[in-house]
């Protein structure tokens, strides 16, 4: 268990680093900035590549919905979920800590006027989307997420291929997503920037928690009617 835990660590630590970095720091840099195609793409690649880095050990969750739709699915123990989420919400928490130490020595950078990659609706979406939509949009693509998760992970699915299935899954979903609320469908991922924003960002965290563990949810228990015999 505590190199499982260890790998979801590393893991939740690395997509938060990875994909909220690439929105705080390259998203908008004059010039050169890489837009929310980059960050889309960013998240995507974090995901694929510590799949394939530790999925092998803990089985690549790095986020508390997976694991909750995992264990809606029959595929993932109830006695090891709490570990779990504890383990993926401090890996969050610390990434933020690397990010805001990274991002505080460039001059002029203000945590609260560059939003620091939170999730948010309203007048804090990237989109001005209001929170019906954020909810609608959380629920809908956290459920996509999961089942592609869901069934890459089958064991009558090409093996292999799981990680690069969700990693491009998770490049999709940004896709639509970012617009709309900067995108969760990982609650640990909005825990960890919320904490350091404080403020709205805090009181809005209840939908990035909400929302994507119920998308998660029907999606596990959707693809296990879909796949059982």
């Amino acid at each position: 268990m505590a190199k499982k835990l260890f790998a979801e660590f590393v893991g939740t630590f690395v997509l938060v680093l990875g994909g909220c970095g690439s929105a705080v720091l390259a998203a908008t840099f004059p010039d050169t900035g890489i837009g929310w195609l980059g960050v889309s793409i960013a998240f995507g690649l974090t995901v694929l590549t510590m799949a394939y880095a530790v999925g092998h050990i803990s089985g690549g969750h790095f986020n508390p919905a997976v694991s909750l739709g995992l264990w809606a699915g029959k595929r993932f123990s109830a006695a090891e979920l709490l570990p779990y989420i504890v383990t993926q919400i401090v890996g969050a928490i610390l990434a933020a800590g690397v990010l805001y130490l990274v991002a505080n020595g460039q001059p002029g950078f203000n945590l609260q006027d560059s939003g620091f990659a939170a999730n948010g609706y309203g007048e804090h979406s990237p989109g001005g989307y209001s929170l019906l939509s954020g909810l609608i949009a959380e629920i809908v693509l956290t459920f996509v997420f999961l089942f592609i998760i869901m069934g890459a992970t089958d064991k009558r699915a090409p093996q292999g291929f799981a990680p690069l299935a969700i990693g491009l899954g998770l490049t999709l979903v940004h896709l639509v997503g970012i617009p709309v609320t900067n995108l969760s469908v990982n609650p640990a991922r909005s825990t960890g920037p919320a904490l350091f924003v404080g403020g709205w960002a805090l009181a809005q965290l209840w939908l990035f928690w909400v929302a994507p563990i119920l998308g998660a949810l029907l999606a596990g228990w959707a693809y296990r009617f879909l796949a059982e015999d």
